[in-house]
């Protein structure tokens, strides 16, 4: 078998470094304008330090691909055209288009740079990605609509062409994205195929007749609730092998605008996970699912990756934010002799048991003393704060390690088994 890439996704500077160090091979990311993520948090990725962020993927050891993914109108053609000159200079592996406005431009411009073609594109069967390889595309990104046979009879029938596939993460109730919802229901304010969708779909609805103004009636699909369009993210771990023999060369995680403790604990669950199948085909890859139960999700499907439609318990009719089975706690961020910096996400208290992860390490320990960045000792990190505090054991790869509590959550445990295969 040959080994996949692992590509996560990189909201920002801060969370492509972790990515990487957590066990990305690449990364894509975005720009305003051009993208179908606009970013709010953290050190964005603009035009301006695009090529440091590319720069430092590469000096990290991993590939950047960089998303031209939107449909553009005059407007955005012309807009992209006139920033050219600093795309081109950042030196991206790859550009990941859906446009063939766009990647006309792309070719004009960066002849020599390859060419991804967006999930947007809806490629679903082997003529279509040999006509995207006729127009210079060197990859596919498959439309998530496709089972995994198909998967493998496209890669026979178009071998010398790279196929990359999603395997985690949230999932759009519209065919590979292409939703107006959200523009319908912001008055053409929040473009989901301009990178701003505000997810109505996974809004709780209420059914209103005409004729009783003020009326409003639940829509409840049995007992469940009435979020009737969100459907549950993707978690494909469980066939990592599946996927590996049917030729797909990388392996995509969505979730650009997730947390810094998601993308770090994702990907190092599907890098050991990866490593695990190419060392034994046959790997139990139920410590691997456990891992993911523990990052925030809205229970798990294997989408239509097993070839017999959309699951009917794929949709999340109960929720429609992700609940993740551990609390994010801390980032460690400095060391002073045996103290340690940390930014704290959720509240912990003294001698409480808390789990590390790095990108090397998991392990059980205890927090022993806390202290203020004055020097006065305290019972209680609180929400948002910067302190230092000392661990039984402390780990050996700090200054990427974070902290979250312990096991997982049964209730959020029991909601997000199903439909994947087991």
């Amino acid at each position: 078998m040959i080994k996949p890439e692992l590509l996560m996704p990189a909201g920002n500077v801060e969370k492509l470094k972790y990515a990487v160090k957590y066990g990305a091979d690449a990364v894509y990311l975005g720009v305003v304008d051009f993208s179908l993520r606009a970013m709010r948090k953290g050190e964005l990725i603009t035009l301006d330090n695009l090529k440091y962020a590319i720069d430092t993927a590469r000096e990290m050891g991993a590939k950047a691909y960089l998303t031209l993914n939107i449909f553009g109108f005059n407007s955005d053609i012309k807009l992209l055209e006139s920033v050219m000159d600093k795309i081109v200079d950042s030196n991206p592996d790859a550009l990941i288009i859906s446009d063939p406005g766009i990647m006309r431009l792309a070719q004009k411009y960066m002849p020599k740079t390859d060419i991804h073609v967006s999930t947007q594109a809806n490629i679903l069967n082997y003529e279509a990605v040999r006509f995207w390889q006729d127009m210079g595309a060197t990859r596919a990104i498959l439309a998530r609509e496709l089972p995994i046979k198909d998967v493998a009879e496209i890669k026979q029938k178009v071998p010398d062409m790279e196929l990359e596939c999603f395997i985690h993460g949230a999932q759009c109730v519209s065919f590979s994205g292409r939703c107006l919802l959200s523009d319908y229901m912001t008055n053409g304010e929040r473009k989901a195929n301009s990178g701003n969708c505000s997810q109505p779909c996974r809004w709780s609805y209420k059914l209103l007749e005409e004729t009783r103004p003020g009326q409003y009636q639940e829509i409840v699909q049995d007992d469940k609730g009435t979020h009737i369009l969100s459907t549950k993210d993707l978690c494909l771990v469980k066939h990592l092998k599946d996927m590996i023999e049917a030729g797909i060369d990388s392996f995509k995680v969505e979730g650009r605008t997730k947390s810094l403790y998601y993308v770090s604990a994702v990907a190092k669950a599907y890098r050991e996970a990866i490593d695990a199948v190419m060392e034994n085909p046959d790997a139990d890859m139920s410590e691997y699912f456990n891992e993911l139960l523990k990052v925030g999700n809205r229970g798990y499907t294997t989408g239509f990756y097993l070839g017999e439609g959309y699951p009917k318990d794929g949709y999340s009719y109960d929720i429609s934010k992700g609940l993740a089975g551990a609390d994010f706690l801390c980032e460690l961020c400095g060391k002073e002799d045996d103290w340690y910096r940390i930014k704290i996400k959720n509240k912990f208290y003294k001698n409480e048991d808390i789990e590390i992860i790095s990108p090397s390490e998991k392990f059980i320990t205890q927090v022993t003393e806390i202290k203020t960045l004055k020097g006065e000792e305290i019972e209680l990190a609180n929400t948002n704060d910067d302190l230092f505090v000392k661990f039984a054991k402390a780990p050996v790869e700090y200054e990427y390690a974070m902290a979250r509590t312990v096991g997982i959550k049964g209730d959020v445990s029991e909601k997000q088994t199903c439909s994947c295969g087991d």
